[in-house]
Order: structure tokens, then sequence, then C-alpha cells
């Protein structure tokens, strides 16, 4: 197992280190909801972007012109119960995010953008980010029997670029114990396989959900390309996004497909 590249966390300050992939006026967007049981609506700058959005969504990816917006999480029967924010979200242009609506430590629900490293891999390498967004402590992550992430925290991520093949990978706490989920992990060459722990550990809710941003490329060929977000899935069009594009005056915003895959434990 290829060694630890990166391990980042918590905060929007995160937001300039990742290596730009994007005309540098633009940024790619995509929502992934990480609160269980909870169907909500989403609003962007007061408009209804997303309708009905349901735990372990994923939305996106969009262009979005750099700036900042105004997101708030609402009951979707009544708009005027805020379940997160309003916060304002900065976007910076040539930049790959991921705005996850999760539990924190305590159970709290909270958003924040995760910035999507779509720098090029290593020829016959993938890069595999996990992303720690559920109500539970600390966890240790292992592949194929090997600690390859031994303490990661409520909102924190980690990044690693290790050889494309399946992976055997365990989730357990981090001061010790049974592994609380265990599932194979295929890491495609060129793939930023994006692993999110979610849900309340003690509430029975704990789920995985995986994002990939294919497409980025080897490192010896040069260059930093773009990816697409998505899951390996259906690939069927999120027309939520539509209602985005028109909310914020965009005219031809691209659209992918959503492809998502959950597991539970």
């Amino acid at each position: 197992m290829a060694s630890l590249v990166a391990a980042a966390v918590a905060g929007p300050a995160l937001i300039l280190a990742a290596v730009p992939a994007y005309a540098a006026s633009d940024a790619m967007v995509s929502v992934f909801h990480g609160i269980p049981g909870a169907t909500v609506d989403v609003y962007v700058n007061d408009e209804l972007t997303l309708d009905d959005f349901e735990p372990g969504d994923l939305a996106g990816p969009l262009t979005l012109p750099a700036g900042t917006y105004s997101v708030k999480i609402t009951d979707p029967t009544d708009a005027t119960k805020i379940v997160i924010g309003p916060a304002d979200i900065p976007v910076e242009g040539g930049m790959n995010y991921t705005i996850v609506a999760y539990l924190d430590v305590d159970g709290k629900p909270t958003a924040k953008p995760f910035v999507n490293d779509v720098s090029a891999t290593m020829a016959g390498e993938g890069r595999v980010t996990i992303r720690h967004v559920a109500a539970a402590p600390a966890v240790s992550v292992s592949a194929d029997g090997a600690t390859l992430v031994p303490t990661l925290s409520n909102g924190e991520e980690a990044v690693a670029d290790v050889a494309a093949m399946e992976y055997a990978v365990s989730v357990a706490p981090a001061s010790g114990g049974d592994s609380v989920f265990d599932t194979d992990l295929d890491v495609a060459e060129g793939v930023n396989t994006i692993v999110y722990a979610y849900g309340d550990l003690a509430g029975g809710t704990f789920a995985v959900g995986t994002q990939a941003i294919a497409d980025l490329g080897s490192m010896p060929d040069g260059g930093v390309p773009g990816g697409e977000a998505g899951l390996a899935n259906d690939g069927s069009a999120v027309p939520v996004w539509v209602l985005l594009a028109a909310a914020l005056g965009l005219a031809g915003a691209g659209i992918a497909g959503r492809r998502l895959v959950t597991a539970r434990d």
C-alpha cells in the first residue's frame, strides 16, 4: 500500500490548497447529503435549487463562476424551518468542490465544502479520499489488513495515492475495537475514489457512500487535467441542477449524472 500522501481537514481554509483544474473563472461543485433521516430542500442565494434531497444522494457537478454563495438547508414542508445555515460558501475559480451536509461528532447538522484533489496520479495508480462525516468518534481505516489512516476525526479527510486495484477496506474505532464497516473498494487508475462515512453510528444509521472523479490522467503526461464527479451506477441526469443553473443565471451550465453506491453496515 502506498504511503499516505496527504491528510487534510477541517475548514474552508483548505479551499486554497487544491491544484486548479478548470478555467480560472469557474469551479466544479457537487453536493452530498449525509444527514440520515432528513429529506431536505437546499436554497442557494434564496432560490430553491435542490428539492426533496434525500440522505445518501449526490448532485452535480455543475460549473459555477467564482464567488460567494449563500446556502441554507430547510425542512421540505416549511422553508422557514432551517436545518443548516444560512452560510456563505466561497467558491474559487479552477477548483473542484463537494459541499457536504452531515452530522458533527455530537450529532448536530452542519455543512462544509471539501476541495477534491483532481491533480494527476502516477501511471498505474488511483487516488483514495476518505471523509469522516459521521456522528462518531475518531476512526482508523485499514486496507488489506494494513493501516491506511490511523486516526480520522469527524469533519476530516485523508488522501492517498495507491496502486490501482481492489482493496478490502475496514473502518474501526481509532481507540481500538472491532470493525464497524467492511467493504471491497475498487480503485481505478486515474480516478479519485471518494468515500464518505456518514450517519449516526450509535443511532444505527451509519452508512458509506462513494463518489468518483475520473480522467485525472497520469503524472508522466504532465499537466493537470480536470475530472468528472459522479458515481458508478446508472448515469442518469440530475434535473435539480437545471434549477440551480436557472437560479444563478447560468446559461449552458454543464450537467453530469448522479451515480451513487451506498452500503449499510
